[in-house]
């Protein structure tokens, strides 16, 4: 059995009780060693077996997987945050799949949670925005012409950009292009949740000047949005003069 695990976004005790428990039974532990904080390998067994996937090609990583399925262990995969985000587990899952090995998928606090809780934000204000918008620039890995960072900033929604702290300057370009203007309030999550986070508040033209003056150069989420500075709407839930299915208005 191959279980698929997402680490959550940096902090060891962030993981899923679930997720947390199977790192404590595994035979055999993969695990993203370039994102994932290996505080989270202190959860495992005496004699479990560790592989820092950093340095793997897939194929190397499904043979462990392979050789561990035909020795009867179990194994663990550990991907940062929720692996459903620029996790690569699909192409995973389909080589398992081609060999009849059974897994599933236990998921984790993606690092744009993460993010949003070191900023104290909510990305989702009525009268400002009631979308988010998770993205990347495009790198090695292409993005789709469709899914450029300028057309999706035409929405003003909010945007969360992931693997992108390299290219700030071009972001910047590419989100002004879209509609955003240069004041708009942004901010840089350096490792949200990890002991050496740092959040550091800026605008959409002073991306790529406050990663350099803090010395970030990778392993940072990009915020972008008025919901970071906007007055918003109250909620109407919990609006005393707004009924629902649990409580009436107050006259």
């Amino acid at each position: 059995m191959v279980d698929f695990v997402g680490a959550g976004s940096g902090a060891a005790d962030l993981i899923t009780l679930r997720g947390k428990k199977l790192l404590e039974e595994a035979d055999v532990i993969i695990y993203a060693g370039s994102l994932v904080n290996p505080a989270l390998l202190d959860y495992r067994k005496e004699g479990c077996e560790v592989h820092n996937s950093a340095y793997m090609t897939l194929e190397q990583v499904i043979d462990v997987m392979v050789r561990a399925e035909e020795e009867g262990k179990h194994t663990v995969r550990l991907h940062t945050g929720d692996p459903c985000l620029y996790g690569a587990i699909k192409e995973q899952m389909d080589e398992l799949d081609r060999r009849g090995i059974p897994y599933a998928y236990c998921p984790g606090v993606s690092s744009f949670c993460g993010a949003a809780a070191a900023l104290g934000a909510e990305y989702t204000l009525p009268g400002v925005s009631q979308s988010v918008i998770i993205t990347r620039m495009a790198g090695r890995t292409p993005v789709p012409e469709k899914e450029s960072i300028a057309s999706l900033a035409a929405h003003q929604a909010t945007m969360v950009v992931f693997l992108s702290t390299g290219m700030l300057k071009e972001l910047s370009r590419e989100l002004t292009a879209g509609g955003y203007g240069p004041d708009t309030p942004a901010a840089i999550v350096y490792k949200a949740t990890w002991p050496d986070e740092k959040v550091l508040p800026c605008t959409v033209a002073t991306l790529a000047e406050t990663a350099e003056k803090n010395q970030v150069t990778k392993t940072a989420l990009i915020v972008v949005g008025h919901v970071l500075d906007s007055v918003y709407d109250r909620s109407e839930l919990y609006n005393p003069a707004f009924t629902t299915e649990f409580r009436k208005a107050e006259v």
